[in-house]
């Protein structure tokens, strides 16, 4: 057996995009991490193509926007297929289309750039835990690998090795309905944006490219326990049930199924063995909420995590990752499996779906529901002064321009160490590295209060003043920001 022990401080299982980010995110803090994939190649299929205003914002805040052409924009978005406006004030309302594969090709390349070791091909079969460290064992191109590290973060999907490994908790329940899905070629079928017809449920949409992605569900019908993927006969033969047209004649280039299962980890920190998107909750992925949620995931750790191997964190900071987490995920499970009582649910459910309709018509309805949706509205409870801001992400804002800085909050957040905004003498940061700005006119702080922005761009202060709130200003510094 080969002994590879490398001195990395974190090990990642998983290259989908969730494991990309947090790697970029890791080297960003400083963090050195190696990067366990069992695909020998990128991903080279469509699979989920919605990122949402938040998501949007985070990469805007790495910079990584500005490496891709602009996306489709659609404002148009739904809730358990009803439609919703998602045109929120914000730098990216709505939904933007971006193939998974799109996606991790990004990440990747901008994970590898910051120095993450990328290792395709392995395939995780054992990890043990003990008092000072983790190990994960791999079956490598050239045999077994064992790599030695301070934490683990699974990042390895749905059905996890990992979870399984470790043995963490994961209660809910399985699929009782599904959808099949396919991307198909060589077909003309009429666009269909959630159409509840008499036997079912059809959607149809036509890509740029003339592939169409087709997904079906037939009433009353069970999720069926699979070993692999179903053949696309299963697709073209619920079609036609449901729409009466034939697509058999077309060519299959993906076919898919998915359940509305709905199970979380318990957990989502077992030591130093960490869980991160779909390894640490299962969902159906309607709207995309599953890979948005879980890059959202990646984006919450990273900063910790690196802060926490490298010694520079506050105790206790890591463990604000399963406090935020967590309640944002039941959150959004809960949502999810409204929408998918509504989605595939028969004409038992249409009477629901009308009293939707009618509320959604009212603007508060629609703003709470638009802002779940695009990931806008979680709030963390990260203690301190009552202020509006506190615990959401900080809005873009305009800021002074001085020299060669940045000209708004987001790309001065682009280097990973969070921000003060304010006017004036600023209050001491401790040693801290907290970059300093003014913010334009229409800025929060011009009014002579300080906001303290997290590396994520959470707010942990609002409104408070260098000379009145001393203590506040220490114990923000100290509980989320980094020594040194």
């Amino acid at each position: 057996m080969v002994h590879d022990r490398p001195d990395t401080q974190v090990v990642v299982v998983g290259a989908g995009p969730v494991g990309l980010l947090l790697a970029g995110e890791l080297r960003l803090g400083g963090a050195r991490v190696v990067v366990l994939e069992r695909r020998t190649g990128p991903l080279t299929e469509s699979r989920a193509t919605t990122l949402h205003a938040r998501t949007m914002e985070i990469l805007d805040s790495r910079g990584l926007l500005e490496t891709i052409p602009a996306p489709p924009n659609d404002l148009r978005g739904h809730f358990a297929g009803i439609p919703l406006d998602l045109g929120l004030p914000g730098s990216h309302p709505g939904q933007w289309k971006v193939p998974q594969a799109a996606t991790e090709r990004l990440l990747g390349d901008w994970a590898a750039g910051l120095g993450a070791d990328i290792r395709r091909g392995h395939e995780v079969r054992a990890v043990t835990r003990n008092a000072g460290y983790v190990e994960a064992e791999a079956l490598g191109p050239r045999g077994p690998v064992r790599i030695r590290a301070d934490h683990l973060v699974a990042c390895d999907g749905e059905d996890s090795t990992v979870r399984r490994l470790v043995g963490a908790e994961f209660p809910g329940h399985d699929a009782r309905r599904e959808m099949v899905r396919a991307d198909v070629d060589g077909i003309d079928v009429p666009d269909r944006r959630f159409e509840r017809l008499p036997d079912g449920l059809a959607i149809a949409a036509r890509r740029p490219d003339g592939v169409t992605r087709l997904m079906v569900h037939p009433h009353g019908t069970p999720a069926r326990t699979r070993t692999g993927v179903p053949a696309f006969a299963e697709v073209s033969e619920a079609w036609k049930r449901v729409t009466g047209e034939d697509v058999s004649t077309g060519v299959p280039l993906w076919v898919n199924a998915f359940g509305d299962a709905s199970r979380q980890l318990a957990r989502y920190r077992h030591g130093r063995v960490l869980f991160a998107g779909d390894a640490a909750h299962r969902q159906m992925p309607i709207g995309g909420q599953a890979l948005n949620l879980g890059l959202q995931d990646a984006f919450n750790l990273g900063w910790k995590l690196a802060a926490e191997v490298t010694g520079r964190a506050h105790p206790g900071l890591l463990d604000t990752y399963h406090d935020e987490r967590h309640a944002v995920g039941a959150r959004t499970l809960a949502s999810i499996e409204a929408q998918a009582l509504l989605l595939l649910g028969g004409p038992e459910v249409d009477a629901v779906r009308t009293l939707i309709r009618e509320l959604v018509a009212h603007a508060p309805v629609r703003a709470h529901l638009a802002a779940a949706v695009g990931g806008l509205d979680v709030r963390y409870p990260v203690g301190g002064p009552p202020h509006p801001l506190l615990g959401t992400r900080l809005p873009a804002v305009p800021l002074a321009a001085v020299g060669g800085a940045p000209a708004t909050s987001t790309q001065a957040l682009r280097a990973g160490r969070g921000l003060l905004l304010g006017r004036g003498t600023p209050p001491g940061l401790g040693g801290r590295a907290v970059p300093v700005f003014a913010p334009g006119e229409a800025g929060e702080g011009a009014d002579g209060g300080w906001t303290l922005v997290r590396p994520d761009g959470h707010v942990v202060l609002a409104g408070a003043r260098a000379d009145t709130h001393r203590k506040e200003f220490h114990d923000a510094l100290t509980r989320w920001f980094p020594a040194g």
